[in-house]
């Protein structure tokens, strides 16, 4: 069975993390969720419910909550078996964190060994406009091999709601770890016969 780390961050859109967390779970992968203390905050005032409450509606073996200051988390060394990490939403400090290899928690430490291992990593930014510091960190991030993914809402699969926004945005980062869900909407272009 796969196993991937989720990270939440200080910035809005715990919407996103919530989903996928949902989706991961669906799917009988382990997750291994990670928070900032911003990202709590954020995230009990987005979805009002606090991180904690709201994953013990999961089973403790299959979303395992970490603690943000526990370096001796199995998570934070390289030789743990991981498949991918995605940090949803990634906050521009985190991102500056991540660029530049000066963690501090256990969520930057991770996201430097998927680095380091060349594990998949996607930051699920939300910032805009973009500094040039912003689009610099996310070159430096790019050149690592990690992935940069905005959460820029599609608009071909015709949403009809922010949960169709939200979940196929879900259905992008899953397919971005080669992992299949019904939430992925491919374009299928149109045809030009009359």
């Amino acid at each position: 069975m796969k196993s991937f780390i989720i990270g939440i961050t200080g910035a809005s859109g715990s919407m996103y993390g919530a989903s996928l967390i949902k989706e991961m779970y669906s799917l009988g992968y382990t997750v291994h969720l990670v928070a900032t203390q911003q990202g709590e905050q954020v995230w009990e005032f987005e979805l009002e419910s606090s991180l904690t409450t709201w994953v013990r509606q999961f089973p403790e073996e299959q979303i395992i909550l970490h603690r943000q200051e526990n370096l001796f988390a199995p998570i934070a060394s390289g030789s743990y078996p991981i498949d991918g990490m995605v940090v949803v939403p990634c906050s521009m400090g985190t991102l500056g964190k991540i660029a530049h290899g000066v963690g501090g928690g256990l969520l930057a430490r991770c996201a430097d060994v998927c680095i380091k291992e060349r594990r998949p990593l996607v930051l699920v930014t939300r910032e805009t406009p973009l500094s040039g510091i912003h689009l610099q960190n996310m070159l430096t991030i790019t050149r690592q091999g990690g992935i940069i993914f905005p959460p820029v809402p599609a608009m071909y699969h015709k949403p009809k709601s922010i949960e169709d926004i939200v979940n196929h945005t879900v259905g992008r980062i899953l397919s971005t770890l080669s992992v299949e869900s019904k939430k992925h909407i491919s374009w299928e272009g149109s045809s030009d016969k009359e």
